[in-house]
């Protein structure tokens, strides 16, 4: 689930997960976890079914990410598998091509963790407390969408209420309903929409007054 909600569309979706925290108890297995399984994905063409990832949108955006990486290392970022360009053999040669990146060894306030890189970058950081992990999440000025993993439903609903994101997806992600309301606190937008949200959302009332 972790690599799905990381590198889905080349990490190119507004709710993709780009931070991971994860308890210190577990991160060390987690870890080698998450890099093994991101180590099998396949960046290649994607109208070949065994790709899992394909070009990110633009020559302009590749080079973003890639200065984002380059930002990460200089802020003492440990880059655990990926980090670079990836050139496809044949008529894909051209193709703006990432390799997924995970980057360990981050502080939560850097400026790779601050700023939305929107690519195939995940940044993986350790937490001891419950009121940790909240103020963690809770560090940037976007809250759109966050995932909870845990065996405790209670726990997962109190964290849930303490974090500022206007999606939270408890044991999952990206598990969408387009009757419910869809949007963001903070600088994630504005607005709800979504079923009846929809209708206020994308409508605009007009007043026609007429004196008989």
């Amino acid at each position: 689930m972790a690599t799905k909600a990381a590198f889905s569309n080349q990490g190119q979706i507004c709710l993709c997960g780009s931070r991971l925290f994860v308890h210190e108890a577990i991160y060390s297995k987690f870890r080698s976890a998450f890099v093994e399984e991101t180590n099998t994905l396949k960046v290649g063409d994607p109208k070949d079914d065994k790709s899992n990832l394909g070009a990110v949108v633009s020559q302009e955006h590749m080079e973003k990410i890639l200065a984002c990486i380059d930002m990460a290392k200089q802020e003492g970022g440990k880059i655990l598998t990926g980090g670079g360009r990836i050139i496809l053999d044949g008529e894909l040669k051209d193709g703006y091509y990432i390799e997924p990146t995970i980057i360990d060894g981050l502080s939560v306030d850097c400026q790779t963790n601050q700023e939305e890189i929107f690519g195939p970058v995940v940044s993986i950081m350790p937490f001891k407390t419950e009121k940790e992990v909240i103020e963690m999440a809770n560090s940037t000025k976007y809250g759109l969408s966050a995932s909870l993993f845990s065996r405790n439903i209670s726990r997962a609903h109190r964290v849930a209420a303490a974090i500022d994101s206007g999606v939270i997806w408890i044991n999952t992600w990206m598990l969408r309903d387009l009757r419910i309301p869809f949007g963001g606190m903070k600088s994630s937008g504005v607005g709800r929409e979504g079923g009846f949200k929809s209708l206020e959302f994308f409508t605009e009332p007009k007043n026609v007054c007429i004196k008989i």
